[in-house]
């Protein structure tokens, strides 16, 4: 039933009963910034908005919390290597009710199969599933993707109601020189929400690309980077995810002038941190923690998103409003006890999350074409000089590039721990051309054994990282086995591995058995010497050539900054 219909126009007239009456609230107002002491009537699963009315169910919450259901307006689910409904059911519980979810992880391995999979896994779930719709497959022309999306593919989902904009943009480069096919999709989503992704961009490069449209960014690393964006006219995603880390740095950015234009998100978040530590509700204590104004905060995850997005009737409650909530015991820090989506209660304290019944969907995971992968193929022959290093930075998806003098051994580039100088390798699995791109990083740590993943960010080839060849060799041919996953291999034996049957980047098992395995997986690369909290997730930021300073694909070192395939070894 629509707000402008006369039987719902009664119900928030007062003519005839609500639905359902939420008694003694303590209401979360994100448009005035305050608390108020109210009551709130829910009809057709939409806000009549505050007051006393006449109702068919009553609920008293003796003084707690209503708050509208918090909105990610920047996450990818693929990360969580949970399916949509997994993935709902993980995050429901804190205080989650709908995302901006970006499907270009399964669009790089599957092309519009992979984002009409995600589309159809959301159906009938209690859950506000919202999608952007790819704009970098794939991500550059300096890796091998499954597939690749031109404007006219775009173009046959682009007016779908799922829809809601075009998703990040992360040749920025591509932008900033003209690139046409890029310049295609911007013009065909001119007037609608776009993402934007560019790390470190500023100056008038920064204008070029901001005056295409473009109007969000959550790459931002610093708080001068933040303001530059910000006062250019661009909503500012700080983002808390599990490996980029950038809440606390970029949080002296949010106060009253700007708080308006700041959203808090998670980009990327594991399997165990989503059970473990939680979902935005976390993102928000800690906020809170640093000072922030927790009304300020909660506008970051509820109104803010919405607006940004254009997603009418979300974000707030307020009459016609959709009626999805969250009831809080606490404010500071947020303690969920309720979670109502559309009017209906889905989720209570200590309970399971209704509605979502029945097995999570299945899908061919794609070809894994890889053959003759060999000891020769990822050998390294030494030359004379240093090579490039990739060295990871905690708490970033960014690496520095670094120049070392190699360890060599019988005439080959062998990996040195000592030095905690590790052979990496990206190994093409989508198209067959037999590609390994070779590069060596410092930051993962390991004294013996391999790991490896078919999840490597954006095009998801396989990714590996070992102290010998052999290792890192059956790591990969686990992975080609398994059709997709992780694996920890050590002496030649496998000692951990986590299958991803959907499209090598996702598991059909509840989120408590993908996180018993993925847990299993940290301790058996923990126990090789990785000191890292999350291994696989630095691992699979490894291949990512949009991310500076250094990267690998399977076509080679990147050179990210000057946006070119890089040798090894000095010149």
């Amino acid at each position: 039933m629509k707000p402008w219909e006369k039987p719902w126009l009664d119900a928030a007239a007062g003519n005839v009963r609500v639905d359902l009456l939420l008694k003694n609230v303590r209401l979360v107002n994100v448009f005035s910034s305050e608390i108020q002491e109210t009551s709130v009537g829910i009809h057709a699963g939409r806000y009549v908005g505050p007051g006393e009315y006449r109702a068919r169910k009553s609920m008293d919450l003796e003084g707690r919390y209503l708050a509208p259901g918090f909105l990610d307006a920047h996450c990818h689910i693929e990360s969580s290597m949970l399916h949509p409904k997994e993935f709902a059911r993980a995050v429901l519980p804190h205080g989650t009710t709908g995302v901006v979810a970006d499907p270009h992880e399964i669009a790089n391995v599957l092309g519009l199969e992979g984002i009409r999979y995600m589309v159809e896994a959301a159906q009938g779930i209690p859950f506000r599933f919202h999608y952007v719709l790819p704009s970098c497959v794939p991500a550059s022309p300096l890796e091998t993707s499954g597939a690749h999306l031109g404007a006219e593919d775009l173009a046959l989902m682009c007016h779908e109601p799922w829809a809601v904009g075009l998703g990040e943009v992360m040749n920025f480069l591509g932008v900033i020189q003209g690139d046409p096919a890029l310049l295609e999709k911007i013009r065909r989503f001119q007037g609608r929400p776009m993402d934007g992704h560019a790390p470190g961009l500023g100056g008038k490069e920064l204008n070029a690309y901001i005056a295409c449209g473009i109007r969000s960014d959550h790459e931002c690393t610093s708080l001068k980077e933040a303001l530059e964006k910000l006062r250019r006219g661009m909503w500012i995603m700080i983002r808390q995810g599990s490996t980029a880390k950038n809440l606390k740095d970029l949080l002296p950015l949010v106060h009253g002038a700007t708080a308006r234009r700041c959203m808090l998100v998670t980009d990327d978040r594991t399997p165990e941190d989503l059970l473990n530590e939680g979902h935005l509700d976390s993102l928000l204590a800690q906020a809170m923690e640093e000072g922030l104004d927790p009304v300020t905060a909660i506008q970051m995850v509820t109104l803010n998103p919405a607006r940004c997005f254009g997603l009418e009737g979300l974000g707030a409650v307020a009459p016609g409003f959709l009626a999805d909530g969250v009831i809080l015991s606490s404010l500071k820090p947020p303690k969920v006890e309720m979670v109502i989506v559309g009017g209906k209660v889905v989720y209570r304290r200590g309970g399971a999350v209704r509605g979502l019944g029945g097995a999570a969907g299945s899908l061919s995971p794609g070809s894994f074409r890889v053959e003759g992968l060999c000891m020769n193929r990822i050998r390294v022959p030494a030359r004379e000089g240093r090579i490039r290093v990739m060295e990871l930075v905690p708490g970033q998806i960014l690496t520095r590039q670094r120049w070392m003098r190699p360890r060599v051994e019988e005439g080959l580039v062998v990996s040195d721990p000592d030095r905690d100088l590790l052979k990496a390798v990206v190994v093409e699995r989508h198209r067959g051309t037999g590609n390994v791109g070779i590069g060596f990083v410092r930051g993962f740590g390991l004294k013996r054994g391999a790991l490896a993943s078919s999840v490597a960010h954006d095009s998801h080839n396989i990714v590996s990282v070992g102290v010998s060849d052999r290792e890192i060799l059956k790591a990969v041919n686990e992975v080609v086995r398994m059709r997709g996953g992780l694996v920890v291999v050590d002496g030649g034996l496998v000692k951990a591995r986590l299958p991803l049957p959907v499209a090598g980047l996702m598991s059909t098992w509840r989120v408590e058995r993908v996180t018993h395995r993925h847990e299993a997986l940290r301790r058996a690369a923990q126990d090789l010497g990785c000191p890292l909290k999350d291994p696989f997730m630095a691992l699979s930021f490894l291949a990512l050539p949009v991310i500076p300073d250094l990267k690998l694909t399977d076509r080679g070192l990147v050179d990210v900054g000057n946006f070119r395939v890089v040798e090894l070894f000095s010149r």
